[in-house]
């Protein structure tokens, strides 16, 4: 066992929980203005594709060498903008209902970027590969420093600010916060918006980060382990963040066990079983903790202006 916790676990922990903490507080913005946020794994696809695409167009047709990464982090942004103003036109706008309007943007985002891909580098199953250089930073206390920043930057918003008092409160009592001259609708995009934002750049992260190439359902679910962490975390910045990094570990966990751990007969544990471990603890979790836990009163209830 000392050759799965080593000191590089804590740096595999952090870069695999990344994506999931921005994912997750992406969906805590929405969340706590009331619409359920089905939709991060597609958002995250999208942000993943479109950041490897215009990353290799930005390097090999624009010549901006270093610099691409980072215009594809911009590219993996718009991308979640994108498919976040989709859906919040879709649930705000025409009221649809938004678990029904998340799954299909799920399923949509697992083929449309196949599709993409086999049009512009004939290839449906990944994008072409990215050189190490031309990828974003890796190093574990850069990343760490930066999602500290960026979670207390939002506690801060959501609690010391007007701003984040309006949006928690279209997530509670949205008749009250109308009643108060807030635009319910407004606050709404907001925060949908705000979650396509930050799981776009999650997604970016997973392809021009960790990977070199996007591959297809490259997020393998983390969407969901990113929104069964925001109910484990109790729809609080702090708290969302530490179910994060419970999530990683445990994948770092089932990395590091890979070969060095085995079966009483000395053969490997099949690595199946280990890649198993983070999607039945999200089970697991959502098992134990999605009925002690409670969400915004408001969640997933199209609001209806009175006349």
């Amino acid at each position: 066992m000392r050759d799965v916790f080593t000191l590089s676990l804590i740096a595999s922990t952090i870069r695999l929980a990344t994506p999931l903490v921005l994912a997750a507080l992406g969906g805590l913005f929405s969340e706590r203005s009331g619409v359920i946020n089905i939709a991060l794994e597609g958002k995250m696809l999208a942000g993943a594709f479109t950041a490897a695409a215009v990353t290799y167009a930005a390097d090999t047709k624009l010549g901006m060498g270093n610099a691409s990464p980072w215009v594809g982090l911009l590219g993996g942004l718009v991308a979640g903008l994108f498919i976040a103003f989709i859906y919040a036109v879709s649930c705000i706008r025409f009221k649809a209902d938004q678990v029904v309007s998340g799954a299909a943007i799920n399923i949509l985002m697992l083929g449309i970027p196949g599709f993409l891909s086999g049009a512009f580098f004939l290839s449906s199953g990944s994008t072409p590969q990215l050189p190490k250089d031309h990828l974003l930073p890796q190093s574990p206390v850069v990343i760490a420093i930066t999602i500290l920043i960026l979670v207390a930057l939002i506690w801060y918003v959501l609690y010391k600010t007007p701003f984040g008092l309006r949006l928690r409160s279209v997530g509670e009592k949205p008749e009250a916060a109308d009643a108060a001259g807030v635009s319910v609708s407004k606050l709404r995009y907001s925060g949908v918006l705000l979650a396509g934002m930050l799981a776009g750049i999650g997604g970016a992260y997973l392809s021009i980060g960790q990977s070199s190439l996007f591959t297809r359902n490259m997020t393998a679910g983390r969407g969901f382990i990113a929104l069964a962490a925001l109910i484990f975390g109790k729809w609080r910045p702090v708290q969302t963040l530490l179910a994060c990094l419970l999530f990683g570990f445990t994948e770092a966990v089932s990395i590091q066990m890979q070969g060095a751990v085995k079966l009483p007969s000395g053969e490997d544990i099949p690595v199946q079983f280990i890649n198993m471990v983070p999607y039945v603890l999200t089970i697991v979790v959502l098992a134990g903790f999605i009925g002690s836990s409670r969400p915004p009163r408001a969640l997933g209830v199209p609001y209806q202006k009175e006349k």
